[in-house]
């Protein structure tokens, strides 16, 4: 077992699940969060109150190298999750992605180096393969940036990898696709629609239908970062996250609705949509090697598997607690 796990970005939407999943597998953890002056800690702050007594919470900012620094003394293990998320924000301010996704990576590797970190984890996206050339998409498949957000990222990899063979340092890549579930954020599909649908709107605005993607419940993603992190076979590679299932936002649309017993209407907003060239139209993905490595498959599998997932996400959007965090009648970038 790992002496300390740091978790950067663990007031994020995956970051938050994974922080509790590590408390609860009898890890000590320190989740490194943002700092703001309301003294909050991002999703942590819906966290089970017995999984948050148990975890060292340090605020700082990933851009900050001092501060990552300081903040991975004492730790044996990383896993970095730190970084700006949001597609269509990348188009706005693409030199914030820069900053934060490929300095901010910088700043973890070279502190990861300084306290001989045994086994560093970095994130990745599935975005990074841009619209699949063949299906499933393995981790030999060509990347292809079609957002700045996804260039930043590429650049992430890429500095995490060139660290394990310039230095040797124990870095492995872990690429999720699309994950969802309680807590995400409404720039994303899913939490968009069930949003909407649970403000009572039956008028659900969207941008377009047609890509498909390859959606990957949330404990199932955190479950894959710590058994990549328990293991050395990964080191120095890309694993990816996914179930292999295929499924239009269209259709995803359809299978929310069922699950939320709502009849409702697709209204398609051009603002909602990405620049054509920038659109990645079909993402699903090979797990083999995940499954081959690790041991990693997905309980929340096929059709089946991801109503099931859709099921708790609805439930969750549906407390009026949850529910009021969000602004459903506005677009989010």
């Amino acid at each position: 077992m790992a002496n300390k796990i740091l978790v950067t970005g663990a007031d994020g939407f995956i970051g938050s699940h994974l922080t509790e999943q590590l408390v609860r597998a009898g890890h000590d953890v320190r989740a490194f969060v943002y700092y703001n002056s309301f003294n909050a800690w991002g999703w942590l702050d819906s966290a089970d109150r017995e999984v948050l007594s148990q975890i060292e919470v340090v605020s700082g900012d990933i851009r900050d190298a001092a501060g990552v620094d300081a903040a991975m003394d004492g730790c044996s293990h990383v896993l970095h999750l730190a970084a700006l998320i949001a597609i269509p924000f990348s188009y706005n301010s693409p030199d914030a992605y820069v900053q934060t996704n490929v300095t901010g990576t910088l700043n973890v590797l070279q502190a990861a180096r300084r306290h001989n970190i045994q086994h560093l984890v970095c994130t990745s996206t599935s975005e990074t393969y841009g619209t699949a050339l063949r299906v499933p998409i393995d981790e030999d498949h060509p990347l292809n940036a079609q957002s700045p957000y996804a260039a930043t990222k590429i650049a992430a990899d890429q500095l995490a990898l060139s660290f394990h063979k310039s230095f040797d340092l124990p870095v492995s890549v872990i690429r999720p696709f699309n994950t969802f579930g309680p807590r995400q954020s409404a720039r994303a599909v899913i939490p968009t629609v069930i949003g909407q649908i649970a403000a009572g709107e039956n008028q659900i605005k969207l941008g377009s239908l047609h890509p498909t993607r390859d959606f990957t419940f949330v404990a199932d993603t955190a479950r894959g970062f710590i058994q990549l992190m328990s293991s050395d076979r990964g080191i120095g590679q890309v694993t990816n996250l996914g179930t292999g299932y295929e499924i239009s936002i269209g259709d995803t649309v359809s299978l929310i609705a069922q699950v939320m017993g709502a009849s409702v209407e697709v209204k398609q907003q051009e603002e909602r949509e990405r620049p054509p060239n920038s659109e990645v139209e079909r993402l699903v993905a090979c797990t083999r090697k995940a499954s081959d490595l690790i041991c990693w498959s997905p309980e929340f599998s096929g059709h089946e598997g991801l109503k099931r997932g859709l099921q708790l996400t609805a439930e969750w959007f549906r407390d009026p607690v949850n529910l009021a965090r969000y602004k459903t009648g506005a677009y989010n970038l």
